[in-house]
């Protein structure tokens, strides 16, 4: 058994097309799985992904400040405590309001491939 927290975790430059900023950090939280990747994605303030789909399924938990989780049909504000449940291939993006920084942790299956679908 490994317990970590998130707090003492260092936050890591996560530089990526897929961002509209550049202030998105990372902080790995269970570097040793085999099968899981668990990261938390720390967005600045109105900083977002562009829309993008998964080959599996992705869960969002947010820890802090205000996000925005969006579909083709829909957007929904999410704050501290709520679950995301996105499954494979659908057409999405998540970050932060324009008046607030946001942080979510990330679980998805190691390996699971991204693609962009917005430039």
């Amino acid at each position: 058994m490994k317990i970590v927290s998130i707090d003492k975790v260092r936050k890591v430059p996560f530089p990526h097309p897929i961002f509209t900023g550049p202030e998105v950090t990372r902080q790995l939280l269970v570097p040793d799985s085999k099968e899981l990747s668990v990261n938390v994605v720390n967005f600045g303030t109105g900083v977002r992904n562009k829309f993008h789909s998964h080959d599996s399924e992705q869960i969002l938990i947010v820890i802090a400040g205000e996000g925005i989780v969006a579909t083709e049909d829909e957007e929904r504000v999410v704050t501290r405590g709520d679950v995301v449940f996105i499954p494979p291939g659908e057409k999405h993006w998540h970050g932060a309001t324009r008046d607030s920084d946001f942080s979510h942790i990330y679980v998805s299956r190691l390996g699971s491939a991204l693609t962009q679908l917005e430039e």
